[in-house]
């Protein structure tokens, strides 16, 4: 009689996500002084629209401002 197969267990795993692959193989490629530069450049690339969205503010008042000017005079 041959003795009974032990059952075996499947483990259920989420799958990594794309951004945790990627930021897993980027770890793995890029030195510390590459991936400093890399959030360097994002942090500017931030800092650069925020400017642009505060010039085009400050535009938009500028313009109000001198119509209100022009119309009163």
């Amino acid at each position: 009689m041959p003795a009974a197969a032990a059952p075996t267990h499947l483990r259920a795993r989420a799958l990594p996500s794309v951004t945790g692959a990627l930021r897993a193989v980027e770890g793995l490629l890029l030195g510390a002084g590459q991936r400093t530069a890399r959030r360097n450049a994002w942090t500017s690339v931030l800092e650069d629209r925020r400017r642009a969205k505060d010039r085009i503010e400050a535009q938009h008042v500028l313009e109000a401002a001198s119509g209100r000017a022009s119309r009163a005079t």
